[in-house]
């Protein structure tokens, strides 16, 4: 997959692939969460059926994107981006799908961008995406990138992209414990490993102000005027089953919880996701 680039408004560069037929009906664009990249989609990608037109892209700031700005490192400004990659990457019908902080910036687009997303949004799946302002679990995030970082640095010193080369579960168990459920695949372990470690300290510093005082409750009267499914699973240690059952509520969705999965649904559960994309992707 080659990736593109495509410029927002205010001159950013976005690192974007599409995939998939450029004349399909629906379009899915997958939105990464905090301090991890494009990549973190690709078994979804995978999974999903081959009529689909398919984006990834980086937020700014993240992946091969252009840097973030102290002051564009906003969750305001990632739904702006993302109603950008919709006009300017897509076409047709779209179903959009955020993974926690890519959930907010879904939430985001719906408020700042409302005849956007009532005209070209067809469904959301919002995938480990916390509702509440200020949380426990939008803090813990941050908080837990510092300290498995750490466990990761000590480990293999500064040759953590090497990690993926060969993982022993042992040296990466913070990481695990925080992301993941009991189970995880090590190569899944080792790609969020060098995501992570990829964006430690400035991108995390960057936007964790953001992460934390983001208002997700005024977006959710848009976000429902559109058929919403809000997934997590059952061992989320940063987003609990309540989020879920919280965000589906006010917005009239589903919420469904994957039994045996933590944070990062896209690697652990990637065949359960794409089944509920596509069952909103084809629904009236």
């Amino acid at each position: 997959m080659i990736g593109e680039r495509v410029w927002m408004d205010d001159g950013t560069e976005l690192h974007v692939v599409r995939t998939g037929p450029p004349d399909a009906e629906v379009t899915v664009v997958l939105a990464h969460g905090y301090a991890l990249d494009s990549r973190s989609w690709h078994r979804v990608v995978a999974e999903l059926p081959a009529g689909f037109r398919v984006v990834t892209y980086d937020h700014r700031g993240h992946g091969a994107s252009a840097t973030a700005r102290r002051g564009s490192a906003r969750v305001e400004q990632l739904g702006d981006d993302l109603g950008e990659v919709v006009e300017k990457a897509t076409t047709g019908r779209v179903v959009v799908v955020g993974h926690s902080m890519g959930g907010m910036a879904a939430l985001a687009m719906a408020e700042r961008r409302p005849r956007l997303y009532r005209q070209r949004v067809a469904g959301v799946v919002f995938v480990a995406t916390p509702v509440t302002g200020a949380a426990e679990t939008s803090l813990a995030w941050p908080k837990a990138l510092g300290k498995l970082v750490r466990e990761l640095e000590r480990a293999f010193g500064p040759l953590v992209r090497a990690v993926r080369e060969r993982v022993e579960p042992a040296k990466v168990a913070g990481l695990r414990w925080w992301l993941f459920g009991d189970q995880p695949r090590a190569e899944d372990v080792a790609l969020t490993a060098e995501m992570v470690r990829a964006h430690w300290p400035e991108t995390v510093a960057l936007f964790r102000p953001a992460v934390d005082r983001y208002d997700r409750e005024a977006a959710l009267t848009v976000a429902g005027e559109r058929p919403v499914v809000a997934v997590v699973g059952d061992e989320d240690r940063l987003c609990p089953e309540s989020d879920a059952h919280a965000l589906a509520a006010a917005v009239g969705g589903e919420a469904v919880v994957v039994a045996d999965a933590g944070h990062m649904l896209p690697l652990e559960r990637p065949a359960e996701l794409a089944t509920l994309i596509t069952r909103l992707a084809l629904s009236d």
